[in-house]
């Protein structure tokens, strides 16, 4: 392949994954969890490790194998947002506004019809009449599989910047 067309396919798939977070971005900030649900693969993984201070110089990863703010599958998904949009999502009244952020996309590597994803994420949260929102900032390593044509999310590992969440608790989806 010249390296004309390789530019173009590298290109034409970095536009398909700009598109892909910007979607996901609009029904997340739009309560359409539905919907982004079906963003999501039958076998995705949802994870949120938990950051870990570490002396410079130490081998160690950053973010545990062990511990987890959450480890999600499919059906603690769907079950979450049937709980959003119950009367029991008392940390949810009134709903939390948010607005995700999605930058610095970057496609890692394809592998036949999975592309491994790297993306920054800033999203602002704001509940009622707070005077001040909060903001978290995270890289997101995804894996985005093309299923019937279309790129859905089948692995997501949110790597937060903060050791401590600034907030309450998790109850929007990053």
């Amino acid at each position: 392949m010249s390296d004309q067309m390789t530019q173009r396919s590298e290109l034409e798939r970095h536009y398909e994954c700009v598109s892909f977070y910007n979607l996901e971005a609009e029904l997340l900030d739009a309560k359409e969890l539905e919907e982004w649900l079906d963003l999501l693969t039958e076998d995705v993984r949802y994870d949120m490790p938990l950051r870990v201070t570490r002396d410079r110089g130490s081998d160690r990863s950053e973010f545990s194998v062990e511990g987890y703010n959450y480890r999600e599958d499919r059906s603690t998904l769907e079950a979450r947002v049937d709980r959003f949009q119950s009367e029991f999502a008392w940390s949810e009244d009134p709903p939390t506004r948010t607005r995700h952020f999605v930058t610095n996309v970057r496609v890692d590597g394809v592998d036949g019809d999975e592309l491994s994803v790297k993306n920054n994420l800033l999203l602002f949260l704001a509940q009622g009449e707070e005077a001040e929102g909060t903001t978290v900032s995270a890289e997101r390593h995804d894996v985005l599989r093309r299923v019937d044509g279309s790129l859905k999310l089948a692995e997501r590992d949110i790597r937060l910047d903060h050791t401590v969440l600034p907030m309450k608790n998790i109850s929007v989806f990053f």
